[in-house]
This record gives structure tokens, C-alpha cells and sequence, in this order.
């Protein structure tokens, strides 16, 4: 990686004569002020154009992160080049830089003087590389914000009251400290523009258009997409018998080949057979690509948005909640329960998270100028002996256990939406089961079945995963105690090899009480969705809205 700094401060006149240029690699005997030949050396070569004097790498390399996340920046093309001027100081604004493509060379310039005549010097150069991508810093470097706070006049600092460098105990938390909370993000955008206070053409446009009569319009700028779903709350009066006749007409307008007729076919079997369907249920028995299935259900189907059977997908004309066979139908929301009560904390949750918040990018840490990337779908395959030109097929099916829960198996999420029918288990059916024939009323939260069966089988399903985590986890690790020194947690390599067990015993039960209140805490937190969740109902919504 090459860094250019600016430019020197003064002008600086050198005192010396050009005697020759000579170039490393050249051929042949060349003459001073002549054109000889250099080797250029293949070598990929980064450039970050650094928006300062560089007196320390060391210094200039920890603004940018360090090595590592200059190195997981350059491998992705959308990721702008961030820089902090207080890389230690966590309210610092960054500035980022615009990944460019170049074609550049990196030389090296040596000037050789002697010691006996200083004005006759030598200069040699050498290519070392080709420089490929050019990171440049062309924002704005303003919105610094210090935490600092106005007192008698003078700025004090809030670093030590508001950052936490060890466990601190309540009284740190209890103590007064003034007003400080900088935004997120201050702008979209870290270009000027000037727009001299003009009202954007775009948004004038849409304004003067008549507002839709639907309550389902989002926004100004928002379209509806024309995917002419059916939405329908619990506390509704009526069930649509027939669907809307533009989604007729976007099915007919996608529905081109044979495979989309079998796939039409045995949707309208499905929902003849079993009138209540999620929309994983329906993945893992179609082979149909997920934008033509957006198009295909609201033709048979209408969305459920509240009540026992939100985000699923019912038959038209069939009210649920006016029959009780409709009781296996119902949905179940189960998140994975995180606590140490349950057998696994966060860190080592078992099911691995969907999405991580982690990796999520501002927008101004976006490369805009980045080119896209090149999709294999836009390459022709090689036309010859031994090759095909049909593309290899492409499955859109999932697996059961998108939809199924099954004894001794792991959901694939930490947030899985069930129908009652998928749940394959015997105790699950025993409690779903415990009212039949003497159902009298519908409850928007528990449907037909007991008040509080909900909870019930949530508590089910999470006995049954810890099970398989403990089942999965060492014996060692499973067994490991626990050593309470001033309300910190220690591990020992004595206590593995069994030699205080009479003491971790007498430990065991104070940690009883002691972890009581860690968990009462925790059980507020335990149905939250964690952070890889995937909320299908909301995910649909957005789709057809």
C-alpha cells in the first residue's frame, strides 16, 4: 500500500546539477537526457491518497484501522475507505474515501550525491508495481463532535464519566453527568450540494398526483407494488370469497411456461386439501421461483395479518374463526430463548444467527462509484463438444425443517413461525388437543385452544432444544464449575480435574440464589426476537405493499 501526503508546506530549491538519469533494467548504453527502456514488474499495488502530512505509518496506518481493516475493506468493492483523526476516541465522525479504479505506476526515486562535488548527483527510478485502485478522500471531513461540556466558561471533558474502561459498580451509573448524546449518523451524504433552497422536481411531481383512495398508501414517494394482495384482521366482520381482479391478470401476465401451469395446479390442490398455508410450507412443497409466487397467492389466498393466524396464507372464502378444525392451523411465534437458564448465552447461542447487526453498513460508508458486480447468470456457457447450453437448474424448494419441528433436530432460525399441524410431537399434540369438542370461543391470541396454550408449548419446544444442546455440548464443558470471587465468574484447571468437588458442591447451591435475580432479569428479555430473526409477517408485508 502506497500513501501520498500533501503537499510541502514551503518551496524547497535544489542546489544541485542533473548530471545523468539512470533506470534500473535498461538495455544498451544510453545518453543523458535520452529515453531508455525499464522492466515494469507485475505487482498489484493499492494507493490511499491520505488527507494529511504523514510523520508516523504507524500513526496513519491506526486512523484507517489498521491493516486488517484496510485488507476486509479492499476485498469488498462497496465499501468505502473509513479514516478517524481520534481513531481511540469512539464519538469521532469518520471520513470516508471513494474506492476508484487506476492506472498508475509506483515509482522509486533515488538521488545519489558525491561527497567531493554535491552539486553533481545521480538519480536513479525504479517501477515497483502497478496501482489498480485508488482510495480518495473527496467528502466533507466536518461534523467532529467532542464530549465535552461548558462549565464556568471553560470545556471540561466527559471521556472518563461517560466510557466504561473496567466493570463499574451502581454508583457509576447513579452519578449526574451533563447532557451528551451525538447523533448516529449527521448526514446521508458527505458531498456539498447546492440546491439553492429549490423544491426537488421528483417530489413536486408525486405531490400534484391525486392521493389513492386505499389506506394501505405508505407515502409520497412510495408506490404500491400492483402484487394486489387481500389483508385481513381478526377483528374484521367478513372474509373475501373471490380475489381482486388485477392479480388474475399479473398471474396471466408471468405465467408463460408449462412448469408455471403445474405449479398454478397444484397450489389450488393444496389449499382444496388443507385450506390454511405459511409461506415456508408453501416453499417446501413448490418449485417455483418467490416472485412468481408473490403473484400467484393473493389469485387463491388472502393474507391474515393479526390474531391466531397472522402471516399465513388463507383459502378465499374460508373464515377460520368460525370452526374449530381450524385449530391445527394456528400459528405459533417461538424465538430461542437466551439465557443461562436455559443453557446457552448469547455468545454461544446454538443456532446460528440469519442476520447480524454486526455487519451492518451506514450509508455513507457505501461506495456509490463502485461498478456492479458481474453476475454468472449475465456469462454464456462455452458452446463445443462436451458442454451444454441449457444453464445447470436451479432448485427454489426448501426443507422441512423450514416449516416442520421434529424431537432431537435444532431449528434453522432463532425465530421460527409454526403452524400447529407441523408441530411433530407427541406432548405438543397431547396440550393442543386437551379441549376438543368443547371449544366455545375464539381468542384472538390462543384461537381455539386453552387460554395460556401458547406459552405452554413455547416452553415445550425450549425444554426440548436445551436437551439437544446439552446432548451436544463436552462432558467436560457441560460439568465445568464455577468459582465466585467478588461477583466475578472463574474457571480453573483444578476444578477439571476434579479435585474441588466437595467445594464447587458448596458453591453450586450459592449460585442457586445468587443466579435467581440474573434470571428474573432475563425472563423479560427471553421473547424478544433476537438479532438474526426473520419476521416473516413483516417480511410479506413489505412485499406486497
Amino acid at each position: 500500500m502506497a500513501a501520498a501526503g500533501a503537499a510541502d508546506q514551503g518551496d524547497v530549491t535544489l542546489n544541485f546539477t542533473l548530471k545523468e538519469l539512470s533506470l534500473s533494467g535498461r538495455t544498451g548504453e544510453s545518453t543523458p537526457g535520452g529515453s531508455s527502456s525499464v522492466e515494469l514488474r507485475n505487482k498489484k499495488l493499492v494507493c490511499v491518497e491520505y488527507p494529511a502530512m504523514v510523520t508516523s505509518v504507524e500513526r496513519m496506518l491506526e486512523t484507517l484501522g489498521g491493516e486488517q481493516t484496510v485488507t476486509k475493506t479492499f476485498s469488498d468493492p462497496s465499501r468505502r475507505l473509513e479514516m478517524r483523526f481520534r481513531p481511540r476516541d469512539p464519538f469521532c465522525h469518520s471520513m470516508c474515501g471513494n474506492r476508484l479504479p487506476s492506472s498508475n505506476l509506483l515509482l522509486r526515486v533515488r538521488r545519489r550525491v558525491r561527497k567531493k562535488d554535491p552539486k553533481d548527483a545521480q538519480i536513479q527510478m525504479d517501477v515497483m508495481g502497478i496501482i489498480g485502485t485508488t482510495y480518495k478522500f473527496q467528502g466533507m471531513v466536518d461534523f467532529q463532535c467532542l464530549a465535552v461540556d461548558s462549565q464556568n466558561g471553560k470545556n471540561v471533558s466527559l471521556y472518563d464519566k461517560i466510557i466504561l474502561h473496567k466493570a463499574e459498580n451502581q454508583a457509576f451509573f447513579s452519578q449526574d453527568v451533563p447532557y451528551f448524546l451525538p447523533p448516529a449518523i449527521f448526514s446521508r451524504v458527505d458531498s456539498p450540494v447546492d440546491y439553492f433552497y429549490r423544491p426537488d422536481s421528483v417530489q413536486k411531481l408525486v405531490s400534484s398526483l391525486p392521493l389513492p383512495v386505499s389506506k394501505n398508501f405508505i407515502g409520497l414517494n412510495r408506490a404500491r407494488r400492483p402484487h394486489n394482495a387481500i389483508f385481513v384482521s381478526f377483528t374484521d366482520p367478513a372474509v373475501p370469497s373471490e380475489c381482486l381482479e388485477a392479480a388474475r391478470v399479473n398471474w396471466g401476465r408471468v405465467c408463460l411456461k408449462e412448469h408455471d401451469l403445474e405449479s398454478e395446479e397444484k397450489v389450488k390442490k393444496m389449499f382444496e386439501s388443507r385450506p390454511i398455508w405459511s409461506r415456508n410450507a408453501l416453499k417446501a412443497n413448490l418449485d417455483l421461483h418467490p416472485d412468481k409466487l408473490k403473484l400467484l397467492l393473493p389469485v387463491y389466498a388472502y393474507y391474515m395479518v393479526t390474531g391466531p393466524w397472522r402471516s399465513l396464507w388463507v383459502r378465499l372464502g374460508y373464515d377460520p374463526r368460525t370452526t374449530t378444525e381450524s385449530k391445527k392451523y394456528q400459528m405459533l411465534d417461538f424465538r430461542i430463548r437466551v439465557s443461562s437458564k436455559y443453557g446457552y448465552t448469547p455468545p454461544n447461542i446454538p443456532v446460528k444467527a440469519k442476520r447480524s447487526t454486526l455487519s451492518y453498513s451506514l450509508p455513507t460508508t457505501l461506495n456509490k462509484t463502485a461498478p456492479p458486480a458481474a453476475s454468472l447468470m449475465d456469462i454464456p456457457a462455452p458452446e463445443g463438444p462436451g458442454t451444454s447450453r441449457d444453464p445447470p437448474p436451479v432448485s427454489f424448494q426448501l426443507k422441512d425443517s423450514a416449516y416442520i419441528f421434529r424431537d432431537g433436530l435444532l431449528p434453522p432460525h432463532r425465530q421460527m413461525f409454526y403452524q400447529l399441524c407441523d408441530l411433530d410431537v407427541d406432548s405438543i399434540r397431547e396440550a393442543i388437543s386437551q379441549n376438543d369438542g368443547e371449544e366455545r370461543e375464539c381468542d384472538e391470541r390462543d384461537g381455539w385452544c386453552v387460554v395460556g396454550t401458547t406459552d405452554k408449548l413455547r416452553d415445550i419446544i425450549s425444554t426440548m432444544i436445551k436437551k439437544v444442546v446439552r446432548e451436544k455440548k463436552p462432558e467436560k464443558q457441560d460439568r465445568l464449575p464455577k468459582r465466585r470471587r467478588r461477583g466475578h465468574v472463574k474457571y480453573t484447571m483444578k476444578d477439571l480435574k476434579g479435585e474441588d468437588e466437595e467445594e464447587d458442591d458448596e458453591e453450586e447451591e450459592e449460585e442457586e440464589g445468587d443466579n435467581k435475580e440474573d434470571e428474573e432479569e432475563n425472563e423479560d428479555d427471553e421473547f424478544q426476537p433476537s438479532e438474526g430473526s426473520e419476521n416473516e409477517m413483516e417480511t410479506e408485508i413489505l412485499d406486497y405493499m
